[in-house]
């Protein structure tokens, strides 16, 4: 995909693009991609060595592309970073948030600590840095574009992931009250919802019995890749989304339209039943 046949279908070339969590996996395809439909890309982790490695990548496909490091939990740093991005790439078109983690526990377990961590790096953070990014867009007449970061898992139900859940929850009501907000200055707002996802920080706890038994529950029958999820954050950072706010997007496969089955013995079934029909070879 390069930025000059893309340009015009997409309307990024120029744009100055900002990921927050950029620095691996999820981060890293969207500040990649981004590129590649045109956009300088602001790299924001809180590791130096990881995001400037990314802006570097960026380099490579011949967009310019700043490296800043800041922890996402203090709002102050979170503005800062929006400055540096106006400060490095002369503007700031799309901001792209990827930060999220999740505690593993039961409401018997959970502390209100660890509820509140939950709260503060998957919804607080989002708080922070849209209305960092509405304030920069709305004094400089831009109308940028938001995408968040949200779970195919809010569908259904979290147990025992249940600050992470209600989290990601708020960050799809979020994006609808902002999405209204936000609307009369020309900002977009939406998120993408992935489902299961091979990046870094699951691919190494993930046994081939565990990958079976996940892509059996996944109508297109594999898991997703940050790549695919990257694809869908361009779209709702183009100009081919240019009448959608407001919207979650899932990214999952189909998961979430098929909660909790397994497909395989079901699919085994009406394979039998096709190839006595004649219609499966």
């Amino acid at each position: 995909m390069s930025p000059t046949a893309d340009a015009g279908l997409l309307g990024l070339d120029g744009k100055v693009a900002m990921v927050v969590g950029g620095g691996q996996g999820l981060g890293e395809a969207n500040a990649l991609h981004l590129a590649r439909a045109g956009c300088a890309v602001a790299v924001v982790d809180i590791e130096a060595d990881r995001a400037e490695r990314v802006a570097a990548s960026v380099r490579e496909l011949g967009r310019p592309a700043t490296a800043i490091v800041a922890d996402v939990l203090d709002p102050a740093a979170v503005g800062a970073a929006v400055d540096a991005t106006e400060r490095s790439l002369g503007g700031l078109d799309v901001v792209v948030a990827v930060v999220g983690a999740s505690k593993f526990g039961g409401i018997l377990e959970l502390t209100v600590d660890e509820w509140d961590r939950d709260q503060a790096r998957n919804l607080r953070y989002l708080f922070a840095l849209t209305q960092a990014s509405a304030r920069s867009f709305v004094r400089r007449s831009v109308p940028g574009v938001i995408v968040a970061t949200a779970t195919a898992g809010v569908a259904d139900s979290m147990p025992y992931r249940s600050s992470y859940g209600a989290a990601k929850a708020g960050v799809v009501h979020f994006v609808r009250s902002m999405a209204v907000e936000l609307g009369e200055y020309g900002i977009r707002i939406n998120a993408v919802a992935p489902g299961l996802t091979v990046t870094p920080r699951v691919a190494g706890k993930m046994s081939p019995d565990v990958v079976a038994t996940e892509q059996a529950r996944i109508p297109l029958g594999r898991i997703g890749t940050p790549d695919d999820v990257a694809r869908v954050v361009v779209f709702l950072a183009s100009d081919l989304a240019r009448h959608v706010t407001g919207a979650t997007l899932p990214v999952d496969g189909g998961s979430t339209a098929a909660p909790n089955h397994d497909l395989g013995p079901s699919r085994a079934a009406s394979r039998r039943n096709r190839t006595a029909l004649g219609l499966d070879s």
